[in-house]
């Protein structure tokens, strides 16, 4: 049987949440949830994951999973807040502990920060297999955009993260720490080597004037159509030209709050004695 999936798009980040499930009634999967967050007030709002929520309730299922693609670095993540209503596991790749020990250090975090990984449920390696009722998700090691990208794979159907993007946008950036141009092109190689029906579902999609966003294409639509990564580009290609564009690319607008939140699971820091949480900006180091 075929996984039911239900995407959740957030236009403010160009980000896509997803909901999969067996069947109604029945057992779910939360990919890449977000957090709303004003970055000029320093608010979050849950308006976003209350849709998750109320669709999971609609559908009465039982949420088993709350998963991450990747530590994202342009939105929060609403696991956190997810967890705390509906239960579930958090999960990520388990390379999540080398992003942890480049950031504690380049924002102070507290002394007792653990890096390695505990902050989630459960740390996922290549070829790990998750439950979720009658159905299977395969984990596939995805880096290049960062060291810990993972895709989740059911069937005929694969949760790609910050990997790909729609074939008129190209790639994801890979100057992050840990990226690397050469390992998304084989990651991506790895992708493209499915079966052409194979649907990939995005993390983001950034449209362009007159297209609709849109959260899944084909194997075959990228390998005919990438502009990053289309068929017959080769890795030399392709670093030159990753490399090249990503010089050029501001930070992410929520990237200091976004990493500071996603690598405690979508937790925020310690409670000050005043009762509320403070984020970092560290001056003139990113």
């Amino acid at each position: 049987m075929p996984a039911q999936i239900a995407p959740f798009f957030e236009p403010v980040t160009g980000t896509y949440s997803y909901v999969v499930y067996d069947q109604p009634g029945g057992h779910a999967a939360i990919i890449d949830p977000v957090l709303d967050y004003d970055p000029k007030a320093g608010r979050t709002a849950s308006d976003s994951a209350q849709q998750l929520v109320d669709f999971i309730l609609a559908q009465r299922l039982q949420l088993d999973w709350i998963l991450e693609t990747h530590a994202h670095a342009d939105h929060l993540s609403a696991a956190a807040w997810l967890k705390a209503r509906l239960g579930g596991r958090t999960g990520i790749g388990h390379h999540i502990d080398s992003v942890q020990r480049v950031f504690k250090p380049i924002f102070q975090l507290e002394e007792d920060f653990a890096t390695d990984g505990r902050q989630f449920d459960q740390l996922f390696a290549d070829g790990d297999s998750l439950p979720l009722g009658t159905l299977t998700l395969q984990v596939l090691a995805l880096p290049g955009h960062t060291p810990a990208d993972i895709g989740y794979r059911i069937g005929d159907d694969v949760f790609i993260g910050d990997t790909l993007f729609q074939p008129d946008v190209g790639s994801a950036r890979c100057d992050f720490p840990g990226g690397d141009a050469a390992t998304l092109y084989r990651s991506v190689q790895r992708l493209l080597a499915l079966p052409g029906h194979t649907r990939l579902w995005l993390c983001h999609d950034y449209p362009p004037p007159g297209r609709a966003a849109s959260a899944c294409s084909t194997v075959a639509q990228q390998q005919a159509a990438n502009v990053h990564l289309r068929r017959g580009v080769s890795e030399a290609d392709f670093i030159a030209l990753r490399q090249a564009r990503d010089a050029t690319l501001a930070a992410p607008v929520l990237l200091i709050p976004a990493i500071q939140i996603n690598i405690r699971a979508g937790n925020m820091p310690p409670i000050a004695a005043n009762g509320h949480a403070y984020l970092k900006i560290p001056l003139n180091l990113l």
